[in-house]
């Protein structure tokens, strides 16, 4: 396994921190490996600081119980909004038919106030897709990568040994183990054993 996963995850971890610099209410970042080679359909583009950026809105908005989606997570509405506006982040005057106002840029002085941290992330993200990138004959990249779909593939259901649980790719897990940030032990894929497909 490459270490470069490991490296962009601390990055990633990174980042958030200086996010939270300046929204001191954002959560800790549970599994920053979660967000590693996964797109996000109802983001619309793939990991950037912009889209570390759009999840720590769903993160002050969970700190502040506010339902900032509906439609399983992919329409975004204007409790979102109003959250990403706080965080420096711009938006399309009317919301998208599907997903509402998830599309979401950073606005200029964003830019400004995160510049060291985008840089960073940037280079880190890049050695990570040049890394991945020579390996692609001989790893799995989830059933997304062999469909061509950009929706990182199906999320299950992975639990930790303290009953709380999170939606990943399969594959995403596969690459490092996401650790619990309640009891410090990883998640896990369970078993169904004789599970009719549904």
């Amino acid at each position: 396994m490459s270490t470069t996963p490991p490296v962009l995850a601390a990055e990633l971890a990174q980042a958030w921190a200086d996010i939270q610099r300046h929204h001191t209410e954002l959560p800790d970042l549970a599994a920053p490996e979660s967000l590693i080679g996964e797109s996000s359909s109802a983001c619309g583009h793939e990991l950037s600081f912009e889209r570390l950026l759009h999840e720590a809105v769903h993160g002050i908005a969970a700190a502040r119980g506010v339902r900032d989606t509906s439609r399983a997570g992919r329409y975004h509405n204007r409790r979102f909004l109003a959250i990403a506006e706080e965080l420096g982040l711009d938006h399309p005057e009317e919301p998208h038919p599907s997903s509402g106002f998830s599309l979401v840029t950073l606005t200029p002085e964003a830019k400004r106030r995160y510049r060291p941290t985008i840089e960073r992330l940037q280079r880190a993200l890049k050695a990570h897709t040049a890394a991945t990138a020579t390996d692609t004959a001989r790893s799995f990249r989830g059933p997304a990568a062999r469909h061509g779909s950009s929706g990182g593939g199906v999320r299950v259901k992975a639990v930790c040994d303290c009953g709380r649980n999170v939606r990943v790719v399969p594959s995403v897990l596969a690459q490092a183990p996401i650790m619990c940030g309640g009891c410090g032990k990883p998640f896990r894929i369970p078993e169904v054993v004789g599970a009719a497909a549904s």
